[in-house]
């Protein structure tokens, strides 16, 4: 979560509104980590496909890993690794991302909630995700488009699924 133990916006060392260079992935809650409800499910070939992303070769990923992987012909981008946090760089235009999400909990129905940054629209497809049973996944795309020409500086907008109990 990015609230506090008051339920109020996580603060900087200054007592200012932290963004996500402050705080990262947020404050963990215990019990609610223990059922999550969805989880991005990172695999180690997501990892893998990451490190060919930003450039390393199989010499370079065996040292990391300890596995000859090749990567694959496809071009893979940085931003494709599944993922909770979507950063997408220098943006001009239309981007868009994949997810998948997987269902750990028991079966529900999710909407999802997007806070778009000024200047940016932010859709994603469907809106709404239907999970029957453990272990399925879903997967939903996220475009992101400029309003107003390139944005300056950085931009933070969040993106959430909730089925009423899970968030």
């Amino acid at each position: 979560t990015v609230l506090d133990n008051l339920n109020e916006p996580i603060k900087n060392a200054s007592m200012k509104a932290a963004t996500s260079f402050n705080y990262g992935a947020g404050h963990l809650n215990p019990n609610r980590a223990m059922d999550p409800g969805l989880v991005y499910d990172t695999t180690v070939t997501d990892y893998l496909n990451f490190f060919c992303a930003i450039g390393y070769n199989q010499s370079s990923i065996f040292a990391i890993s300890g596995q000859n992987y090749s990567c694959p012909c496809q071009v893979i981008k940085v931003s494709d690794l599944n993922y909770p946090s979507i950063t997408i760089t220098n943006l001009t235009g239309v981007a868009t991302v994949s997810r998948t999400l997987k269902n750990v909990g028991t079966p529900g129905t999710y909407i999802v909630n997007v806070q778009s940054p000024p200047g940016i629209a932010i859709s994603v497809q469907p809106e709404c995700l239907k999970f029957e049973e453990v272990d399925q996944e879903n997967e939903f795309t996220v475009t992101v488009e400029t309003n107003s020409g390139s944005p300056h500086g950085y931009a933070f907008g969040s993106l959430s699924w909730s089925d009423g109990e899970h968030n």
